[in-house]
């Protein structure tokens, strides 16, 4: 059976799976057997709120946001909404109060499905009665008498509703609000909004066609694989591939419900065995530092023997084996994207033969621009092309053949939401969209060597990637995290390190080991400075005692940290100064 779609509409795919998939699950969360859903059902609930949403005036290209943690019922919403012929604004559970008004108010949000554990998050929004707001929870909606009077996320819990599941459907209606290919179908806030909004609009082909094009040019996707969704599903990575995608093709996803922790995680992936799973390399970089690394640094015999290529490839796969069957021993696909993959880390999985796979993209380009399967990996880059898409390098360094990486294809972005003046400067004059990011495409697969913007200049000119130094830092003993910034008259790394394993490993107290640590920093600067060129040595090394500030997509937030003198962090910056950009 041929998954691809010759439709490039999410209508289509759903209307398409329900009749080829009808009696399979759909989505389910784990633990609630309650809410479990075949293809059948799942288009049933679709057009019973979209005709509700219709009958309660929601009117062609209207804004509906959707506020909640992934789920069944966030799944259900965002299809009734396209249904409805609406635009789906999903906004990241991470966002503060704050930025959420700013997304309700900028996108022109008419209405709000929202979960009981947000909802005190979209008061200011919820409390006006002119809004339509619905709960995610069990898709009811909150009349309009009872909802401005609700503050915590208990009333809202509790409140009366209408179950708009119970509506009867009238398929008529929906037809005509049927939305086109190129129609808008979502707004994705990817940075909040601080000086100006980034709302990324994203059409029907926009999202479709990716999807569609990963059903097998990365990995054969097979109707029935059971996928663990741990992401939110407002996130482009998880939307797309982790829903529109199954969605296709027939598979099961099944939700976590809550974050996941490691306490959850483990008996999660024990009890479903997923055969696929997307993650940001956060989550495999912390299971590699806090259980392989500590496993062979605490056996000297061991340690002795890792340090042999041929011992270490054969530790690595008996590490491995361990690994996949802590995974729930069916993961056939583990898909890392969001940022890049630690070298050392991804070195580990390739020889462990992990099935680790690598994508690569931006909320503008729905996501994904570049990748490899499990088969297809090679450390340090990321991949080829996904089919349908081109990507070139502009501007190229003479000697790196280093440039901007530029892309064109279906699945880039109508522009920036009410915003043209950014729309035009993120395009070129012949229409390609320049991601930011840097990088070099050799024999046609594609890596990664940082952003544009913060590439800092060398002494005589040379390019410097902080993100590199970063990785050699980080595959140091007892480092969680670092950050490197220009400094006057030189480079500075802000180093996070885990006291309490060094402490452990070292048979010391922890305050015995944060005194230790700034002899350890300068030790450990002279080290990675050995592997670096001169112009991009470490001149200043610091303790960062907090972990760093991160985006909702786990990217430290650079743009709030600038270092002077000899370590001393600077006030953050206003608030109105623009954020980063931040892909996916």
């Amino acid at each position: 059976m041929r998954h691809e779609l010759d439709v490039f509409t999410i209508r289509h795919a759903l209307e398409r799976s329900a009749q080829r998939h009808g009696e399979r699950i759909a989505m389910a969360l784990i633990g609630n057997e309650e809410s479990s859903v075949t293809f059948a059902e799942l288009k049933k609930q679709v057009d019973a709120m979209a005709t509700y949403l219709i009958e309660a005036g929601i009117e062609s290209q209207d804004k509906v946001a959707l506020l909640g943690e992934s789920q069944p019922s966030w799944g259900v919403a965002y299809l009734a909404v396209v249904s409805a012929g609406a635009v789906a604004v999903p906004i990241l559970p991470d966002f503060s109060a704050k930025e959420i008004s700013s997304i309700l108010a900028h996108s022109g949000a008419k209405a709000i499905v929202v979960s009981s554990k947000l909802f005190e998050k979209s008061v200011p929004f919820s409390s006006d009665a002119s809004n339509l707001v619905m709960r995610m929870d069990d898709l009811f909606e909150i009349p309009k008498p009872i909802f401005p009077s609700l503050v915590s996320n208990r009333e809202f819990q509790s409140a009366p509703g209408r179950d708009m599941l119970r509506t009867k459907s009238d398929a008529k209606r929906i037809a005509q609000r049927t939305s086109g290919e190129d129609d808008l179908v979502s707004i994705i806030y990817t940075s909040g909004t601080t000086g100006s909004s980034k709302g990324v609009m994203l059409t029907n082909r926009n999202l479709t066609s990716n999807a569609s094009a990963c059903v097998r040019q990365f990995f054969k996707i097979t109707t029935g694989m059971r996928f663990l969704s741990i992401l939110p599903l407002s996130h482009s990575y998880e939307f797309t591939i982790g829903f529109l995608l199954p969605l296709i093709t027939g598979c099961e996803i099944h939700y976590l419900g809550k974050t996941p922790a490691a306490s959850i995680l483990l008996p999660a992936m024990k009890r479903i065995r997923p055969h696929v799973m997307l993650s940001v390399p956060l989550l495999i970089e912390k299971i590699y530092r806090s259980s392989v690394v500590p496993q062979i640094a605490g056996n000297p015999r061991l340690s002795e023997l890792y340090k042999k290529p041929l011992f270490r490839r054969f530790i690595n796969s008996v590490i491995g084996k361990k690994l996949k069957r802590t995974f729930g021993g069916h993961l056939k696909f583990f898909g890392v994207g969001g940022a890049a993959l630690d070298k050392d880390v991804e070195n580990f999985l390739k020889e462990a033969k992990f099935p680790y796979a690598i994508g690569y993209g931006l909320t503008e380009t729905a996501p994904l621009l570049a990748g490899s399967g499990p088969k297809q990996t090679k450390p340090t880059t990321v991949g080829y092309a996904v089919k349908g898409i081109q990507l070139r390098i502009d501007d190229p360094d003479p000697e790196t053949k280093v440039g901007e990486i530029v892309a064109k294809g279906p699945n880039v972005m109508q522009g920036y939401y009410e915003n043209p003046s950014l729309t035009a400067e993120v395009f070129t004059a012949d229409g390609w969209f320049k991601t930011g990011d840097l990088g070099i495409i050799e024999r046609n697969r594609l890596s990664i060597k940082g952003r544009k913007k913060t590439m800092i200049l060398g002494p005589s000119g040379e390019n410097i990637y902080p993100e590199l130094i970063e990785t050699l830092i980080n595959n140091r003993p007892y480092v969680q995290e670092s950050l490197v910034l220009s400094d006057e008259g030189g480079l500075a790394a802000m180093i996070k390190l885990d006291l309490e394993l060094m402490a452990e490993n070292l048979k010391i107290s922890v305050q015995d080991a944060k005194e230790s640590a700034a002899t350890y920093l300068v030790h450990l600067k002279e080290e990675v400075n050995k592997e670096l060129s001169s112009f991009s040595r470490i001149r200043d090394v610091s303790l960062q005692d907090e972990p760093f500030q991160r985006t909702p997509t786990m990217k430290i937030k650079r743009y709030l940290y600038q270092i002077r003198n000899r370590g001393r962090q600077e006030k953050e910056v206003p608030a109105d100064k623009p954020k980063e950009p931040e892909g996916n």
